[in-house]
């Protein structure tokens, strides 16, 4: 796994999501929504806290309704490779099932196993279940549902490309992860995007304190304006 200096991971964990969005554009421009960040479908079930989590994925596919049609992958090695990491990492799940999104692909063992191993957080495409005791476990989680239970429970493959609430993860994109939802950052840009973070929350600053002030006027609305 590529990966960069653990200060970039602290410097983009002091921003929020919808920030470092911004410093994507500002980096390498407009993408496609389904390379860049999460839709609607997410939410977060577990808070992180103060600070966005931040780390890179390590992507998984399982089905909790049926059984595979060709042997399923051990987690074993999933969860080995969660322990081998010695990065933070934030264990990425996708429901393949037909139907998908119907069982629960995530619990509280797999999340006191997961945390105990390393792992910072939780982004899943599929159900969660056990939520207070995922959240006694202390892992940060997003998940695009939550039910009671799942049937034949299987680990299909890992270290895959995997699309969560509509974006696409490869293995080892950093994401960041917040109320908002989850903006992905490649490792290429991820210096050049933690640096303009700075550059976006000067800019938004500079407007909020225009238009906060209490002497604002439609006339400067008008100087506003003006500068294009």
């Amino acid at each position: 796994m590529k990966t960069v200096d653990r200060a970039i991971l602290d410097t983009l964990a002091e921003y929020d999501s919808a920030t470092v969005q911004n410093a994507g554009i500002l980096v390498r421009g407009n993408i496609s929504a389904d390379e860049d960040y999460t839709d609607p479908s997410l939410r977060e079930y577990i808070s992180p806290g103060a600070k966005p989590a931040v780390g890179y994925a390590l992507t998984s596919t399982w089905t909790p309704l049926n059984e595979p049609d060709a042997p399923a992958t051990g987690r074993i090695d999933y969860f080995d490779s969660i322990a081998r990491a010695n990065v933070p990492v934030i264990v990425v799940q996708q429901d393949i099932d037909r139907p998908a999104r119907r069982g629960a692909i995530i619990g509280d063992g797999m999340a006191y196993q997961m945390k105990a191993l390393g792992a910072v957080a939780a982004l899943v495409d599929g159900n969660a279940r056990d939520i207070p005791g995922i959240q006694q476990a202390g892992l940060p989680l997003w998940a695009t549902g939550r039910v009671p239970g799942h049937g034949p429970f299987n680990m299909i493959d890992h270290g895959v490309q995997v699309s969560v609430a509509g974006l696409r993860i490869n293995p080892g994109d950093i994401l960041v992860c917040d109320a908002d939802g989850a903006t992905r950052v490649d490792v290429e840009t991820a210096v050049d995007v933690a640096k303009m973070c700075a550059e976006v929350r000067k800019k938004e600053g500079v407007l909020h304190r225009y238009f906060s002030a209490s002497d604002f006027t439609l006339d400067k609305w008008g100087a506003w304006k003006s500068k294009g």
